[in-house]
């Protein structure tokens, strides 16, 4: 697909999800097509419509939601603006999540509940098969084998084509690989917040996706390198921190999240912007835990509260 602006998002090139599933590395976060908290319907459903449609107009074929986006909302909204979906267009969803209210967030992850919460998302997506479903989050309360075993059932009965887990470390990686093929991991991952290094780093050595969720810096203050190399550049920081995730590795495959056509089709022109390696240097180098590659850190554990999910810092 070619977008009307000029730049598919297909510049960034493709990443393989298994065999015969690959997508364009630049994608797209459907977290904010929700009201204030991540709760509710959003203030213009119309303009989060018209951003899903333009979304696939600019190449983007990955679509990523999860059933407490609303909760339901995302969903719901997807299906409405796309079904039925173009060929190609591969929808990933996660369960694992449930919502007391606005801006909360509780593991939930027992079998039954990680079933039927697959069995709505289907019924929402209007699918018969999900193409990638994700554990959105190991549960404290749940044996990992417990939850991750969940979904390989679901897999097996045909209901889900391909497994990934989210917000997890090397080793519940590792352990979910001793299970079942895992094509995805999803973690928090952007410029200054970088303490899933190591996880990105065993997924570039197995080949597996790694989708960065909040992938347009974690601060509210931006270096100023950061400001200076994209006033060089005359790009915007945004587009400058997607564009250091698609340099920084060829395993990774953001999703920055928006409710804006501008903003979106802003975040897509990012996927053209070719760094120097002096620029990809210089901006490896803000993080001093793990900016060198090698460094090796241990995945930040899950707080409640946190949202788990892939907008930005706007949008």
């Amino acid at each position: 697909m070619i977008g009307h602006n000029g730049v598919p998002a297909a510049a960034a090139g493709r990443i393989s999800l298994d065999p015969e599933m690959s997508v364009n590395r630049m994608g797209f976060g459907a977290m904010r097509l929700t009201g204030p908290g991540i709760w509710g319907e959003p203030n213009d459903p119309e303009e989060c419509r018209r951003v899903l449609r333009r979304a696939l107009e600019l190449g983007v074929d990955f679509i990523d939601t999860a059933d407490s986006y609303g909760p339901e909302v995302s969903e719901r909204l997807i299906a409405e603006a796309l079904h039925p979906y173009p060929a190609g267009l591969v929808i990933a969803t996660k369960g694992g999540q449930v919502r007391p209210g606005p801006g909360q967030w509780v593991p939930e992850g027992r079998p039954e509940h990680l079933r039927a919460a697959l069995e709505g998302s289907l019924r929402r997506l209007r699918l018969e098969r999900i193409d990638l479903y994700q554990l959105h989050r190991p549960d404290p309360k749940v044996p990992f084998d417990e939850s991750v075993g969940a979904l390989v059932d679901m897999k097996r009965e045909g209901k889900i084509r391909a497994i990934g887990v989210s917000n997890v470390n090397q080793q519940q990686l590792e352990r979910a690989r001793g299970m079942t093929a895992v094509v995805s991991v999803q973690n928090r991952y952007n410029l200054t917040d970088r303490d899933s290094e190591d996880v990105l780093q065993l997924c570039e050595k197995l080949g597996i996706a790694f989708i960065p969720w909040a992938p347009i810096l974690g601060g509210e203050v931006e270096p100023e390198s950061v400001r200076r190399i994209a006033g060089e550049r005359g790009i915007s920081t945004r587009q400058l921190a997607l564009a250091w995730i698609l340099a920084h590795s060829t395993q990774t495959l953001p999703i920055p999240g928006t409710a804006s056509v501008a903003h979106l089709e802003e975040n897509v022109a990012a996927a053209a912007v070719r760094l120097t390696p002096d620029e990809v240097q210089q901006l490896d180098s803000l993080s001093p835990a793990a900016g060198a590659r090698g460094t090796r850190v241990s995945a930040k554990p899950a707080s409640r509260g946190v949202t788990p999910g892939e907008g930005g810092r706007r949008g």
